[in-house]
């Protein structure tokens, strides 16, 4: 264990942040640079010697978090990477993303504020990276079986870095013009830079791993070929259809979906783009939806200079404290106040948007909205409570129905689909058609980076079983597991 009286004598301390008012100018990283490192040692000894980790239980990938806590304690930063990497292909990605459910799992936390994990994680692949110990890891030899991976979100991107460790030689299919998927062009750059996607394909594409990008398999390939040519294919093209508000006023200009807005947004700090087509510039901005994806499309709001923004979110505000049906160590749905959030705007609960209204030229100009109460399990709206808001952007952040069948991908593989939209699978990660598995969101539905890691690794070792008969690759994810959303 870590410092035997670190959880006694110190208090838990997070990064800092930098002041609002410069921040909101720039798209980088919100963190102070290098804040983390005087402090984590002491944080990292806050672990205790619980006998029981139930962070272990409440993180999909089963990191080995009291094993590096110690050594990140130790200051071994070589040793804790070692301990990270062995569950965690990509720890950069995750200890900025993660909500972190092993916090919530954690013992400390049943009386006191629990150990800062995700802050402990991302200084142990930061130092891990800044001293060299990050390095290609090719297999010794190759087993001559190929594999198409569709996708390059971190579903797909774990699986075939798992792949080709394992001598499978591997191309992903990506049909946007650079590898990463959501966290490339769903991810603004203030929350995790681009930076950090770059040096993990260097290591992929020096480790063997073959990148096929602006492909898109269902229309620039065809899927039924795709699998002919390969041994296996592993589909990981996530859950990107977004849910709609069919509400009157839907069809007018400034009404967009998350993923038409922050992309674009994202592909100006590329430099692809002088200016987003879609900008927040000058005017008032709502936000429905109450979820990360609306955090990020606040945050994105206030930097590109907005005059207000708004979030709305139909369910009640959540309580800053755990409900009763919420015990430890399960996950609770808490007041979450993120970065962007600091920054400025309202958040607007228990609202309904009834429809918009535009002016002669199109454009949406303002939102009616009604509050809505629960009675009797369900939602109900309460007469006398409706207002308008000004609105000249508004997008759509309500989350993901299921995977994109308009590319033609299900069809032409002839896949068979689960009863919530979602492409059936076993607990191989085996899809009805032999040789064709999937892993991440397509199959399991929206959910946390941590999961989609977990599912890429685990449908790896489908794969590699597949394809060899027997896998020494590691599944993080046992099949009990696999109903649990978090």
């Amino acid at each position: 264990m870590a410092d035997p009286k670190g959880f006694l004598t110190t208090g838990r301390e997070v990064a800092q942040t930098r002041p609002v008012d410069e921040r909101v100018k720039d798209w980088n990283e919100v963190y102070v640079p290098g804040s983390l490192l005087p402090i984590i040692s002491k944080q990292a000894g806050r672990c205790m010697d619980c006998g029981i980790p139930f962070c272990h239980q409440g993180c999909p990938l089963g990191n080995l978090i009291p094993e590096w806590n110690d050594y990140a304690y130790r200051e071994d930063w070589t040793a804790a990477s070692e301990r990270l990497h062995a569950t965690n292909n990509f720890p950069e990605f995750t200890g900025r993303l993660c909500p972190a459910p092993c916090e919530s799992a954690c013992v400390l936390g049943i009386n006191q504020p629990a150990v800062t994990i995700k802050n402990v994680e991302v200084s142990i692949i930061d130092q891990a990276w800044d001293r060299g110990d990050v390095t290609p890891q090719p297999p010794e030899r190759l087993s001559g079986k190929t594999v198409a991976v569709i996708g390059s979100g971190p579903a797909g991107l774990a699986a075939a870095q798992q792949l080709t460790r394992a001598g499978h030689t591997v191309a992903v299919y990506e049909r946007a013009d650079r590898i990463g998927g959501l966290l490339r062009y769903g991810i603004p750059e203030f929350k995790m830079e681009k930076s950090h996607i770059n040096r993990r394909i260097e290591q992929m594409r020096a480790e063997g791993t073959k990148f096929r990008t602006e492909v898109e398999v269902g229309k620039d390939v065809d899927a039924a070929k795709l699998r002919r040519r390969y041994d296996a294919v592993v589909i990981a093209a996530g859950a990107t259809v977004s849910r709609d508000l069919p509400v009157p006023g839907r069809e007018l200009n400034g009404v967009h979906f998350a993923m038409e807005y922050l992309p674009l947004a994202n592909k100006v700090q590329e430099g692809d783009l002088t200016v987003s087509p879609i900008t927040a510039e000058g005017k008032h901005v709502v936000v429905i939806g109450g979820g990360d994806t609306g955090a990020d499309c606040v945050g994105t709001a206030h930097r590109q200079g907005a005059l207000s923004v708004t979030q709305l979110e139909i369910m009640p505000r959540p309580g800053e404290d755990r409900n009763a049906n919420q015990p430890w160590p399960t996950f609770p749905m808490l007041y979450k106040v993120t970065s962007a959030h600091e920054e400025g705007g309202d958040r607007i609960y228990s609202v309904s948007t009834t429809h918009f209204e535009g002016d002669e030229e199109g454009n949406v100009q303002s939102l009616h909205l009604i509050e809505v109460e629960f009675t009797d399990g369900k939602l109900e709206q309460k007469p006398g409570t409706e207002r308008t808001i000004p609105a000249q952007l508004v997008t759509l952040a309500m989350g993901f129905t299921g995977t994109d069948q308009a590319n033609g991908l299900v069809q032409q593989f002839g896949l068979d689909l689960d009863g919530r939209g979602n492409i059936a699978r076993d607990n191989d990660y085996a899809t009805n058609v032999g040789g064709v598995f999937v892993a991440g969101d397509a199959g399991r539905g929206q959910s946390l980076i941590v999961w989609a890691i977990a599912e890429g690794r685990s449908a790896a070792r489908g794969v590699d079983r597949f394809l060899t008969g027997a896998s020494a690759l590691p599944s993080p994810i046992r099949p009990t597991d696999r109903s649990v959303m978090v």
